[in-house]
């Protein structure tokens, strides 16, 4: 590996960083709150927006069912505590975007941004573990953390005082972006990893289109907004993330049935 290339994904979060402090505060969009499709269904407030959060509680079980009795597998074990993170935050997301949906204001919002940043923070954390050659240090867990919460706490707390910067949040948004597809291709990480976290992030660039398009969308359908095919982009995303981890040990579940079936035929 060439030594700048080692340098390039640092160098890369330092520049957007530079330019997000040159740009100044990035307040959210004027009638955030204001999504297209307001329709009510069984007395549920946003119903498509609402229900549609379903979608992440599903992923995050199947994820955690199907994984969590693995977590001390050497195929999921380095990355467990990121990938238990992630999970977890699926499900806090689920549970955040919900409360939110159900009557959109600033005060709820912080509970469906605060998971997201976690779950951002959750796939650093993974992925920076199963791809670097040496032990990752315990303390990057509790800073990333820390680091996600306070991201949503300066939106909160500037937005409180009417100015309302969205940088720091917006910043750890872009991190895995950057930083997960550099250190796979750096550090060597499997194909399917490589394969499954561009699906992922084609997915969640679609479901950013169609946030910032919900009313069009809305509009030219009519019974599907932007912000809730939002949601299941977003949904699939997770889903691709889930599926690649789960497909590790495929393998090795059928490989001792095609030695069962080799044996009972007698070619061993």
């Amino acid at each position: 590996m060439h030594p700048m290339q080692r340098w390039f994904p640092a160098a890369a979060m330092l520049a957007i960083a530079a330019a997000m402090l040159a740009y100044g505060p990035i307040p959210q969009l004027a009638h955030y709150h204001e999504f297209a499709d307001a329709r009510a269904w069984l007395g549920i407030p946003n119903a498509a927006d609402v229900l549609s959060n379903v979608g992440f509680a599903i992923v995050a079980g199947w994820g955690f069912a199907a994984l969590a009795a693995r977590r001390r597998d050497p195929r999921i074990a380095r990355g467990w505590p990121g990938h238990s993170l992630f999970l977890a935050s699926l499900l806090l997301t689920a549970i955040g975007s919900t409360w939110y949906h159900l009557a959109p204001d600033d005060a709820r919002l912080f509970w469906d941004r605060t998971p997201i940043a976690l779950l951002c923070a959750g796939l650093l954390l993974a992925v920076d573990a199963e791809t670097r050659a040496d032990p990752q240090p315990r303390w990057i867990l509790p800073v990333l953390v820390a680091a996600a919460i306070a991201s949503v706490e300066w939106w909160s707390l500037t937005q409180a005082r009417g100015e309302g910067d969205l940088r720091p949040y917006l910043f750890l948004q872009a991190a895995p972006l950057v930083l997960v597809p550099s250190w796979q291709k750096l550090r060597g990480a499997p194909r399917p990893d490589r394969v499954a976290f561009g699906i992922a992030i084609a997915l969640y660039v679609a479901a950013k289109i169609a946030e910032l398009a919900d009313h069009s969308i809305f509009a030219a359908l009519g019974f599907l907004s932007g912000h809730t095919l939002k949601h299941l982009l977003c949904v699939a995303a997770s889903a691709v993330l889930v599926a690649n981890l789960v497909a590790r040990f495929r393998e090795a579940r059928a490989r001792p049935l095609a030695d069962s079936i080799l044996h009972f035929v007698g070619i061993r």
